[in-house]
């Protein structure tokens, strides 16, 4: 931490300079021209002229006129726009209304959803501290934080939220909670005196406190060496603004190629029939209309609804599963993610410390139970843990604690030091309360724990006197005991003593716990001093060691492994350390015998290329920064990679915001991480991702398959239409007939496939590969064959017609035809290789009805003279159409019996 780059304060260290954290106080004041005392007025405000605000620069609002435009910059909305705009010209005032108001729709909910998208930097802002007690004057006064400068000096207490970069001064008991900066959820203690190396973490420069974060417990003095923007967290601001997010999504992209498709095809379709039918003679007036129709027909204008509608459904389906999506299309992206970078503390485990193991000179316990909560039981691991021996081991370590735990609205909390708060509920699950410590041993001093002693000592008074509890690192504790606790008593502590606790020690920190060591020592007679440290803590008696960890949540591990199944690769990222996150990884099935784990520190000696080369054998990264998150989701793109990022701290942010798809935990994710985000989790419950994977696939493949069956209806119509030019026929379809079959007959039914009930059999297949098109070959295939069988059936129709009962009926009987064979394929469109009855009618009652109500109508339409006046159609005797109504059937058998070669061709290798 360094004075900040954009404040030219004279005097302050330059970023390139020797770092805050390295210096001793005495040269940070010098360098800031400062004191204890703080600064006056008058040099305060001089300052924050040239220093500037103590907040979070804002990002230029972008124009409300500017996110409308934006909504009009899609080719296919351009071309809806024309085609509206041509059908009003030509007098089709209900189709022309119909297709711009589905330009409008989705336009206002695009414009909706971009402005509401960038509260990034806002939430960053309403982390900030409004009131800070500042030295001024020689005083200690209130004032707003935005007036903090460098060289301020700043007081703290419990509660309250760092308001500045600080280089500590005093630290007197000062616990801070950095895990919204750093991911870690233990509590930092901090010390004023220690000096770290130039390139220390970030999480171990415990002289200084960091802009945002929460002081926990303690109090403590700081002067100010960094604000606003040049903070740690501004630098995470100015992060989350350069991260690129908002790309188009991989559905996005693929309609974006078919939109230029669909044009190109209009184009062609228009100037073609319009050029065949001025060499046959025919009247301009009526080329122009059935040209123009048939330009409108090539593009399924129901597209727009169709899409907005399947991801709504999805959106809809994702909130009954816990998930709140923040963008629409952000279920699509994640159906399509081939990575999901995860953070660990809160995401992958608990983000609660919880006491795994105990162990005393009798033997070893295990210790059941997650959380907070004080559900679980002490069980032998080995040997024979008498009850006595382990309350004496648990009444040590409860009463050397601050912490508290309190229920909070059915949930379990930590108030002060989470490694505290889990040493409380390991006391309640073996019949140790606070409560009752403190009544039967009150407390009398406290020798506060510090980073070179590396123990805390709490003097309580007994009956038979004062008695010191310790608590600390095993190895720095087991030098200062001289007697062992066992089940006969107290006695003298032999070597070979020494080398079982060392070793159930290591046996412990080898499984990734966070082992402490807890001693006692009775000062009767003794006169203890409570800031004398060394005349307390010695000749002390070892009661035991407890190991601890923040634990994986049961549901995680299934998760994952269902990821695996679905081919999509989970990359853990965290602060933590290298052991720690490598054994979380190897519990949870996140890593193999060739998987990697790369620490902050290795991925800095690499330069872009190296590391886009390095991640994908890489399953865990630790010890890592906002930095290096958002590096590793950019290194997975450059890779081609679909990349989903989850967390929840401040330190997430960045890399939510850069990654494709970026998820926030809802109930312990900060307010800044969850207005990066695309999708929140409202539970933190990993496997509710795993959920958005299947909505995701599922509507992608919804997508698909309407727009096939559009497309191929489209085909159909132009295929049968411009056969009849060619060979000088009439045409068989007047424009109204065309804008009906396009806008009711294939839109309507449409609608009910883009809501079928997702296949679960989504999730045992590999994700779509990035650059995959939408219109691929076998897409083109079943879409072209599709639609020239429905046309050479609605050909024979006409021309059949046309030989026997005239031109009027022929067109009547082609209309009819295919409208009946456009919703009787909507059947077969549900599935490409599953049959009608495999899947079942009534598993989308929707599509059924629709079905069945369009073949009524059309079927009325031959018999009430006001609907076939509306639609151009000519009286037909019943048995006519159930005659017609079976040729329409034609293509849904063929396209059945073709499922059979594509069930073929998926099973081949």
């Amino acid at each position: 931490m360094n004075a900040p780059a954009s404040s030219p304060l004279k005097g302050a260290v330059p970023r390139d300079a020797t770092p805050w954290h390295h210096l001793p106080t005495a040269e940070v004041l010098t360098r800031l021209r400062t004191t204890t005392s703080g600064l006056s007025t008058a040099d305060a405000t001089a300052r924050r002229a040239t220093a500037g605000v103590n907040a979070l620069e804002e990002a230029g609002a972008t124009s409300r006129w500017v996110l409308l435009g934006r909504q009009f910059t899609s080719l296919i909305i351009w071309v809806l726009i024309v085609a509206g705009g041509v059908s009003l010209v030509i007098g089709e005032w209900l189709d022309g209304g119909i297709i711009l108001a589905v330009v409008v729709l989705n336009a206002v909910i695009g414009f909706l959803q971009e402005d509401s998208a960038e509260r990034s930097l806002q939430a960053l802002r309403r982390m900030t501290a409004p009131k800070v007690k500042v030295h001024r004057d020689g005083a200690v006064v209130s004032l707003p934080t935005a007036d903090l400068v460098p060289g301020d000096v700043v007081e703290l207490e419990a509660g309250d939220l760092v308001p500045a970069d600080l280089r500590l001064i005093v630290a007197s008991s000062l616990t801070c909670g950095e895990a919204a900066l750093t991911g870690e959820s233990e509590a930092v203690t901090k010390q004023a005196d220690t000096l770290w190396p130039v390139d220390a973490d970030l999480g171990d420069r415990d002289n200084s406190a960091f802009m945002s974060t929460v002081v926990n417990t303690g109090s403590g003095q700081g002067v100010v060496v960094a604000t606003g923007m040049g903070s740690e967290i501004g630098r995470i601001a100015g992060l989350l603004s350069g991260a690129v997010g908002g790309d188009e999504t991989p559905l996005q992209r693929q309609l974006t190629v078919f939109g230029r498709l669909l044009v190109w095809l209009s184009l062609g379709t228009v100037l073609l029939l319009f050029g065949l039918g001025l060499l046959r003679g025919l009247g301009v007036l009526d080329l122009f209309m059935t040209s123009v129709s048939l330009a409108v027909a090539a593009v399924p204008e129901g597209l727009p609804a169709v899409v907005t509608l399947a991801l709504a459904l999805g959106v809809k389906r994702m909130a009954r599963r816990r998930a709140l999506v923040r963008r629409l299309p952000a279920v699509e992206t994640l159906g399509s993610c081939t990575v999901i970078c995860t953070d660990k503390t809160g995401t992958l485990t608990r983000g609660e410390m919880t006491v795994r193991a105990l162990w005393t000179a009798a033997g070893a316990a295990t210790v059941s139970g997650e959380g907070y909560a004080p559900a679980g039981e002490i069980r032998a691991a080995s040997g024979d843990v008498t009850p006595a021996q382990t309350k004496d081991l648990l009444i040590t370590f409860v009463g050397c604690t601050n912490a508290h735990v309190a229920q909070e609205g059915g949930v379990w909390t930590a108030i002060g030091d989470p490694t505290e708060a889990a040493l409380l509920v390991v006391g309640t699950k073996g019949g140790v309360d606070l409560a009752a410590v403190d009544k039967q041993t009150p407390r009398v001093a406290e020798l506060p724990f510090d980073s070179q002693r590396k123990l805390m000592t709490v003097i309580r008074q007994t009956a038979a006197g004062p008695l010191a509890m310790v608590k600390g690192a095993p190895d720095v504790l087991l030098e200062r005991c001289t007697h062992l606790l066992t089940t006969e008593g107290e006695r003298a502590m032999s070597a070979p003593d020494r080398e079982r606790i060392l070793a159930a020690a290591a046996e412990m920190a080898a499984r990734a716990l966070r082992v402490l060591g807890a001693a006692r020592r009775p000062l009767a007679g003794d006169r203890p001093q409570p800031d004398s440290p060394e005349q307390v803590e010695r000749d002390l008696v070892f009661v035991g060691l407890c190991g601890m960890q923040d634990p994986p949540r049961p549901e995680a591990k299934l998760a994952i492994a269902t990821c695996r199944a679905a081919g999509i690769r989970v990359v853990m990222i965290t602060g933590d350390h290298p052991a720690t996150a490598r054994a979380i990884a190897d519990e949870l099935g996140l890593s193999n015998a060739d998987s990697v784990v790369l620490s902050g520190h290795e991925l800095l000696s690499m330069d872009d290329a190296t590391l886009k080369a390095t991640v994908p054998r890489v399953a865990v990264f630790a010890r890592t920064t906002a930095e290096h998150k958002l590096r590793i989701v950019r290194a997975w793109k450059a890779n081609g990679a679909v990349v989903a990022m989850t967390g929840d701290g401040v330190n997430d942010a960045p890399a939510i915001k850069g990654a494709d798809i970026g998820v926030a935990m809802g109930r312990n994710g900060t307010e800044v991480t969850k207005a990066a985000a695309d999708l929140v989790i409202t539970d933190d419950d990993f496997t509710t991702i795993v959920a958005a994977v299947e909505e995701g696939r599922g509507i992608y493949d919804n997508i698909r398959k309407t727009i096939a069956y559009l497309l191929a209806g489209n085909v159909g119509e132009l295929l049968l239409m411009a056969v009849c030019v060619v060979v000088g026929m009439p045409l068989p379809l007047l424009p109204v007939h065309l804008l009906w079959i396009n806008l009711v007959t294939d839109g309507i039914p449409a609608l009910c496939l883009a809501s079928d009930p997702i296949d679960r059999a989504v999730m045992s297949q590999p994700p779509r590969p990035a650059g995959a098109s939408l219109v691929n070959r076998r897409f083109l295939l079943l879409t072209l064959g599709t639609g020239l069988l429905t046309a050479l059936v609605a050909f024979a129709v006409f021309w059949y017609a046309l030989q026997h009962e005239g031109l009027e009926t022929a067109r009547t009987h082609a209309f009819a035809v295919l409208v009946f064979a456009e919703l009787l394929r909507s059947f077969g469109a549900r599935s490409d290789t599953r049959f009608i009855w495999e899947i079942g009618l009534g598993t989308n009652l929707r599509l059924l009805a629709v079905v069945v109500g369009s073949i009524a109508l059309q079927i009325a339409s031959h018999h009430v003279d006001w609907l076939g006046h509306l639609l151009r159609t000519s009286a037909m005797p019943l048995m006519d159409c159930f005659i017609l109504l079976a040729i329409g059937a034609i293509p849904l058998v063929v396209l059945e019996f073709s499922k059979i070669w594509l069930r073929r061709t998926a099973a081949k290798p």
